[in-house]
């Protein structure tokens, strides 16, 4: 089982991202590095927004509620689905 965060962006994200991304890139770059970030990327369409896939549900949860993003506002609004990905390692 994986755990899917996803990001839409606020409206002005493009404005806020900047300012920012460096926070934003030390935390992600954090969970990956322990192993419970897996993926993690922007949409390039013009709606923005972000998906990242953990390892956990408190993983995920843990990285949105710090988020540099979520904090300043670059996030409009943020949810985690379950996702039963076929081919994980158990």
């Amino acid at each position: 089982m994986r755990y899917v965060l996803f990001y839409e962006a606020a409206e002005d994200f493009r404005a806020k991202a900047p300012m920012l991304f460096l926070a934003h890139r030390a935390r992600f770059l954090e969970f990956h590095a322990d192993g419970t970030l897996q993926m993690v990327g922007a949409f390039t369409d013009a709606e923005g927004g972000a998906m990242g896939v953990f390892t956990t549900r408190e993983a995920a949860l843990d990285f949105a509620t710090g988020d540099p993003f979520v904090l300043g506002d670059v996030v409009r609004r943020w949810y985690i689905r379950e996702w039963n990905e076929v081919f994980a390692e158990p």
